[in-house]
């Protein structure tokens, strides 16, 4: 039986508020789970004690039996500090998206052109004067 820690949305309409669970996963999202584990109110302000709360040691030991804990639960963890941080790769988050690349390539083509029109216009200002001087 794969185990989860995981999210179970409750609330009303527009109105989330979550409890952390221990859950079979094959369980609907909702649906059945074995222990209520915590609270997570998104509601809330940001430094709210209440947003989250967990029963650290009913966790500790779900993870002890194998209870493996979904992406946004392990984000909570990691920040109440019960698990170690995990480096995440998003190789694409940096990069920006089409339209800047398309205005980024736009503004390099105008710099290119304006950088050779004042190298054509001082070229031929310079043959002159050496004509001049040969005669």
């Amino acid at each position: 039986m794969a185990m989860k820690i995981r999210l179970a949305r409750g609330g009303s309409k527009k109105r989330p508020f979550y409890r952390i669970v221990a859950a079979d996963s094959r369980m609907p999202r909702d649906g059945r789970f074995i222990e209520k584990l915590g609270s997570y109110n998104p509601l809330l302000p940001k430094d709210s004690e209440d947003r989250v709360k967990m029963d650290l040691d009913k966790i500790k030991a779900w993870l002890d039996k194998g209870a493996q804990p979904t992406d946004r639960v392990a984000r909570m963890l990691e920040a109440a500090g019960v698990i170690d941080k995990k480096e995440r790769s998003n190789p694409k988050k940096g990069a920006p998206g089409k339209k800047a690349q398309d205005r980024a390539e736009e503004k390099a083509a105008k710099a290119a052109a304006a950088a050779e029109a004042p190298a054509a216009d001082e070229a031929p200002a310079d043959a002159a004067p050496a004509a001049e001087t040969t005669e």
